[in-house]
C-alpha cells in the first residue's frame, strides 16, 4: 500500500524522494525542476519541462530538503531555494485540488449540501465522500463513507465552497470516473502537506484516499 492507503499498480510509474531515499509511484510526491534564474520551482502538475526532483508529499520531508539543502544535491549544481517554498507548494496543491473538484462539479460528477450528498449516498451514486475539516463534527457523522469508497477530510468549509460555487461547503460527494482518481490522488498529497488538517473521516471507512 501506497501513502493515504492507495493500492500500488505495477504500471504506475515510480520516483525516489531525495528527503527520505523513499521509492514511491509519482502521484505520492511533488516534482520540482531548476528554473532558469537557478531557482526551485514547484511542479504540481508534472509538466514542466527539465530534471524533475522528487519529495515525497508530506511537510516534514519537504522541510528536510529545504533545511539540508537537498535540492542542490539532486539538481547536482546550486540553486536557489525560495523562502516560505513548503507553504507554497502547500497553496498550490490546495488550490488545484480545488480545481479538480470544480471541473468534477461541471461535468456533473459531484454534487454540494446535505441532501444531495444523502441522495447520492443512498443511491450508491457516491464514490467520494467530501466534509470540511472545520464542519460540525455531529452534523458530519450524519453521513457515511460510501462502502469500499473514499473519505476526503483536508478542505475548509470556505475551500470547498470554492471549488463548488459558494460561500461554503460542509457536505460533497463525488461520482465514480472522470476526474475522481486525480481528486483523491491530490487529497492524499495536501493531507501529507498539511501540518495538522484537524478532520476526524465520517462512517465507517476513514481513509483519505
Amino acid at each position: 500500500m501506497t501513502r493515504g492507503g492507495r493500492t500500488k499498480e505495477t504500471d504506475d510509474p515510480e520516483r525516489r524522494c531525495i528527503a527520505t531515499g523513499e521509492v514511491q509511484p509519482k502521484a505520492g510526491l511533488i516534482r520540482f525542476v531548476v528554473g532558469p534564474d537557478n531557482s526551485i520551482v514547484p511542479d504540481i502538475a508534472g509538466k514542466l519541462p527539465g530534471r524533475g526532483i522528487w519529495v515525497a508529499a508530506d511537510r516534514a520531508a519537504l522541510e528536510l530538503a529545504v533545511k539540508r539543502k537537498l535540492f542542490a544535491r539532486g539538481a547536482k549544481k546550486a540553486v536557489e531555494v525560495p523562502d516560505g517554498l513548503v507553504d507554497l507548494v502547500e497553496r498550490l496543491v490546495t488550490s488545484r485540488l480545488i480545481n479538480l473538484i470544480s471541473l468534477a462539479r461541471k461535468s456533473g460528477r459531484a454534487v454540494a449540501g446535505y441532501e444531495k450528498v444523502k441522495d447520492w449516498l443512498g443511491k450508491e451514486e457516491a464514490r467520494v465522500l467530501i466534509q470540511a475539516s472545520d464542519g460540525s463534527e455531529r452534523g458530519k457523522s450524519k453521513l457515511s463513507t460510501p462502502y469500499k469508497g473514499v473519505f476526503i477530510g483536508v478542505l475548509t468549509a470556505s475551500e470547498l465552497g470554492l471549488a463548488f460555487g459558494r460561500d461554503h461547503v460542509i457536505h460533497g460527494a463525488l461520482a465514480a470516473g472522470g476526474l475522481t482518481q486525480r481528486v483523491v490522488e491530490e487529497a492524499a498529497r495536501l493531507k501529507g502537506l498539511r501540518a495538522s488538517d484537524g478532520s476526524k473521516p465520517a462512517g465507517k471507512d476513514t481513509k483519505t484516499s
